[in-house]
């Protein structure tokens, strides 16, 4: 890319990948919302199966993750865009189709949520490590940011939409938006024009297994990368258990209509804009060490309001709703600083490898956690499941905390491995 470039703003090719990431995530986030709520409101779903689930979904980063990363570094990685987009639109528009046949059950969404989660690995892989072979070196943390920015806005008009949906028309319809959602997504992208390296050839291949260690030993080899890795999966155990009980608590404990927990995602997710924004300024201004781990300490804390809430209207809603607000301002900065540092300091020819080891990590342990908090919601109760949970996720920041990340001011020059 030419060196005179002064912005993102003026890079086409950058804002083609925005651009289809805002609209597939603003899709994603319906659907986040209301598959649990077509299983809680419509199919009865128990806790134990909306730990189910919730399991279904997140279960083919563990089983995949590694092996992905691998054929991510292996291919170019456009077309792995553009194919797992098409593929998450064919499988969820399956969803209005067995409502209509009389088909749907949640054995049924468990399927989908599988499929969708399977794509949806490649593609968050592929989409990590597209990104350095189209910006500089010191535009990473401008374009991550930019890409958060888009993240917040999903966040924030994305439930608000699906509540909207499923009131008005349907769990399914909302659903189907998604769909259409992943087709837009898969036209920008496939516009792309920068060219991407030549994968490796067929000759310097290994096994699969054998290429996934070396991304694994990379990661464990380096105690930056090892620190977030494990704290990544404190924090999605418990997190699985915390999403495994939520929907189920604040719609059938709490009584919250489907609008009105839209309406709470919404507005809890208002700060998340300002936290992308600033994650830039807060590694320059107190480090990227810091910004990392301090970052995720608040984050952490906030999730201990929801189990709170409870009694009048206006003070369950204001808990709910500052519980999302602090964690959505805080999280941005901890994860934008992750990224680009992971992105900086680690080789191109084992990006995809590495993206896939940490996504293993960061999301490997959240379908046990949710099949664990489903079955302590059905045992003790959704408020101390609930509870629980909240006080696990603070396991990721301890791990953060006591670990070299702390210290770091500025990113280092040489990749690891």
């Amino acid at each position: 890319m030419p060196r005179h470039v002064a912005g993102l703003w003026r890079h086409p090719d950058f804002l083609r990948l925005w651009a289809g990431q805002t609209v597939s995530l603003l899709g994603s986030e319906v659907t986040a919302l209301a598959i649990p709520l077509l299983a809680a409101l419509t199919l009865d779903a128990s806790a134990t199966e909306m730990g189910v689930l919730s399991a279904a979904g997140a279960a083919p980063a563990l089983l995949v993750g590694l092996f992905a990363g691998v054929w991510v570094d292996r291919a170019r990685r456009r077309p792995i865009l553009v194919g797992t987009d098409v593929g998450r639109a064919a499988v969820l528009a399956t969803v209005p189709v067995a409502a209509l046949t009389t088909g749907l059950s949640v054995p049924y969404l468990c399927v989908v949520a599988f499929l969708s989660g399977l794509l949806t690995t490649f593609f968050d892989i592929a989409h990590a490590s597209l990104l350095p072979s189209l910006v500089r070196r010191e535009q990473l943390v401008e374009g991550n940011s930019k890409l958060e920015v888009s993240r917040s806005g999903a966040l924030v008009a994305g439930p608000g939409l699906a509540g909207i949906l499923v009131q008005v028309a349907s769990a399914p319809v909302a659903i189907l938006v998604d769909a259409a959602s992943f087709l837009v997504s898969g036209v920008l992208i496939a516009r792309i024009r920068t060219p991407e390296r030549s994968p490796a050839g067929a000759g310097t291949r290994r096994g699969l297994w054998a290429e996934a260690r070396e991304g694994i030993g990379v990661v464990l080899g380096d105690p930056m990368l090892s620190a977030m890795a494990t704290s990544l999966s404190l924090f999605n155990l418990s997190a699985g258990a915390f999403g495994a009980v939520y929907v189920l608590f604040v719609t059938r404990e709490l009584g919250l209509s489907p609008a009105g927990l839209g309406l709470v995602f919404a507005a809890g997710s208002a700060a998340f804009p300002v936290g992308a924004a600033a994650a830039g300024w807060a590694g320059r201004r107190f480090g990227v060490g810091p910004s990392i781990v301090w970052g995720a300490g608040i984050s952490d804390a906030a999730f201990l309001l929801a189990p709170l809430a409870g009694g009048p209207f206006a003070v369950t809603v204001g808990l709910l709703v500052a519980s999302r607000l602090v964690a959505t301002l805080t999280g941005p900065v901890t994860a934008i600083n992750q990224l680009s540092l992971r992105q900086v300091i680690t080789a191109d020819r084992l990006l995809g490898r590495v993206n896939g080891t940490m996504r293993v990590f960061a999301l490997g342990t959240a379908p046990v956690g949710a099949l664990l908090g489903g079955a302590l919601g059905d045992a003790v109760g959704l408020r101390p499941a609930l509870l629980v949970a909240a006080l696990g996720i603070q396991l990721g920041f301890a791990r953060l905390y006591f670990s070299p990340v702390r210290s770091l001011r500025e990113v280092p020059d040489s990749p690891a491995g």
